[in-house]
């Protein structure tokens, strides 16, 4: 055997090893994200809330409890995660957002949200209807961009 071809056929057992060894840890991923939702969902409260701001910032800049950054894992405390101040009743509280309705949640105006612990799960707006962020937006495609940067390069010439 040549020398190339063992090569090739250790670097395909590689791959084919690593592509085994990620299908697994995505089904065990999947498995426990099931879990958790359930249990989500099963301590979940309708609250009804004035959001006051939200951003993105990193936990422990966020203001939220010392017993929260603590149970977060390390690379969990340094990546940033959407952040929702709201007046709930008469307390100012700090909430963690879902990442999917982050956009959705409108700033300055009351809503109802589902709640589990510090945790929005879903946003409906208490008078009249959530903003859509996308709503007048049309994506465009590679060839409308194309078409946008030679009309810049012909209006630069």
């Amino acid at each position: 055997m040549s020398t190339g071809l063992i090569i090739l056929l250790v670097v395909t057992a590689i791959v084919v090893g690593i592509t085994i060894a990620l299908y697994f840890l995505g089904k065990r991923a999947e498995k426990k994200k099931a879990e958790q939702d359930e249990q989500v969902e099963a301590t979940a409260q309708n609250v009804s809330m004035l959001i006051i701001d939200k951003k993105k910032m990193k936990l422990k800049d966020a203001g939220l409890p010392d017993a929260i950054v603590a149970q977060t894992p390390a690379y969990a405390r340094i990546s940033k995660v959407p952040i929702v101040k709201a007046k709930v009743g008469p307390k100012v509280m700090t909430l963690i957002c879902d990442a999917m309705i982050f956009d959705e949640i409108p700033v300055k105006k009351e809503v109802k949200a589902r709640v589990s612990g510090l945790y929005i799960t879903s946003v409906r707006g208490l008078h009249g209807k959530t903003e859509d962020p996308n709503a007048g937006k049309k994506k465009k495609g590679l060839r409308a961009w194309a078409l946008r940067k030679q009309k810049e390069l012909k209006a630069n010439q």
